[in-house]
């Protein structure tokens, strides 16, 4: 069995929707039918500016290109779509350039304004960075690296500043996910955070670019 990562067109991305989805929900804890309550949403992120999706798949091949660990970056048409047809996929990580126009964008710079965040520090922060907006694996393969390897692939080479993400609010930061992100280097841009129409607290996170 073989593990590799695979940078995604709009068009693969599309393609492997409804698997992409399957793995958000499992990952999330989510209940069945909420993948097609997102599914319009991934489409149109994939024609946002910067954006860029990387998948982990696992096939019965010994020797697929871009192996777990290695720095093989698919970028031929149509190669991505030959090496995954007959794996599973395990993970997926996409994101794209933050822009004033952005709901994300709005809500997170409405709660540091709330939070009385001087206004040039606000534009510092806001002005270049990318949105790392889902990153998930599977539950059965989560531990093993995985996640890791999809924000280092997904963050190589971006040109912003800075990324920044949001996250659930976790008791004591005790999942993977916040594990993972303060193992990467991401701290507190601000905690506590609702959403419009989400009941949930959430933390903002960020960290300069590029990743150590």
């Amino acid at each position: 069995m073989a593990t590799f990562l695979l940078d995604m067109s709009p068009r693969e991305m599309a393609d492997h929707l409804g698997e992409a989805l399957r793995v958000y929900v499992s990952a999330m804890g989510y209940p069945p039918g909420t993948e097609r309550q997102r599914a319009a949403m991934w489409l149109e992120h994939t024609r946002r500016n910067g954006w860029k999706a990387v998948a982990a798949f696992r096939s019965g091949a010994d020797s697929a290109p871009g192996h777990l660990g290695g720095d093989t970056t698919v970028s031929e048409a149509g190669t991505a779509a030959a090496q995954s047809a007959d794996a599973e996929l395990l993970g997926v990580a996409y994101g794209y350039c933050g822009a004033p126009d952005q709901w994300w964008q709005q809500q997170v710079v409405l709660g540091l304004q709330r939070r009385n965040l001087p206004e040039p520090d606000i534009a510092r922060l806001m002005t270049s960075y990318f949105e790392l907006t889902e990153l998930h694996v599977v539950p059965s393969a989560q531990g093993s690296g995985l996640g890791e390897a999809l924000a280092r692939r997904l963050l190589s080479g971006r040109p912003e500043a800075n990324v920044l993400l949001s996250t659930p609010e976790t008791s004591g930061e005790a999942n993977r996910a916040w594990r993972l992100y303060r193992r990467l280097g991401f701290t507190d841009v601000m905690r506590g955070h609702h959403f419009t129409g989400d009941p949930r607290p959430f933390a903002i996170l960020g960290r300069p670019l590029p990743l150590p």
